[in-house]
């Protein structure tokens, strides 16, 4: 006997068995790890209709045919909105705004492992996930150098990390969207990938509330949200569709 045969025969011993002892619950949720993984690919051709269908009349709206090939996400913490922000004639339009659907932490930076806080600063897509366990998600490339150097100042260590915008609506430290709008924002960043994605996290949006919020235990905010604050005020304003 092969030895892939071998393998194939005992992971349908092991199923046989454990769906007698557990029930049917079980095999359903083993047979589902089972099933073929997704690759970005995949999940593009799958949405491609639903998400064209569901984003053109924003795409109209801003003067685009098609998905743009240069995007910019904001997260906003204190307004619960992450806002995408698409690349036309080479100049940024709002292109989507999409609530937060869930929502952890307080304003302020990301500091440690654990403390359940959505980062503030300028990253980019480390790269986008079709097998998420929220479904679909991208990856924030949090620390960034900023953050590892107030770190090293503040004699931090442990800093955490896996920060994905990602679908569902439960969180601690990521921002999710949900699934409709994961679908959404994964087909675009997918196309737009290669292009090089920025996320701007902010604890708020300073082009409307301009004041700097004090942050407890470090020294250094001001120096952060005067950053932000200069990405952000590249980027209109205009209303947009939800």
């Amino acid at each position: 006997m092969s030895r892939k045969r071998w393998i194939g025969g005992s992971i349908l011993l092991l199923i046989f068995i454990l769906t007698l002892l557990k029930g049917k619950s079980l095999y359903v949720t083993i047979q589902s790890q089972l099933k073929k993984r997704e690759t970005t690919a995949s999940v593009q051709q799958r949405l491609a209709e639903k998400v064209a269908t569901n984003l053109q009349p924003h795409l109209n709206k801003i003067g685009l045919q098609q998905l743009p090939d240069r995007l910019i996400i904001v997260g906003l913490k204190q307004e619960q909105l992450l806002e995408v922000y698409a690349a036309v004639k080479g100049e940024m339009k709002r292109l989507k705004v999409y609530p937060f659907t869930a929502m952890s932490g307080k304003l302020g930076p990301k500091l440690q492992e654990g403390d359940k806080q959505i980062p503030e600063g300028i990253y980019q897509i480390e790269y986008l996930n079709p097998n998420s366990a929220y479904y679909l998600s991208l990856k924030v490339n949090y620390p960034n150098s900023f953050d590892q150097k107030k770190a090293q100042l503040d004699n931090r260590s442990q800093l955490g990390g896996d920060i994905f915008i990602h679908g569902k609506a439960v969180t601690i430290g990521c921002i999710p969207i949900g699934d409709e709008a994961i679908e959404e924002v994964f087909t675009l960043g997918a196309h737009a990938y290669a292009q090089g994605i920025k996320v701007i996290l902010s604890p708020q949006d300073f082009r409307k509330v301009p004041e700097f919020p004090e942050i407890d235990g470090i020294s250094w905010e001001k120096e952060l949200y005067q950053v932000i604050a200069r990405e952000l005020d590249q980027l209109p304003t205009e209303d947009y569709l939800l």
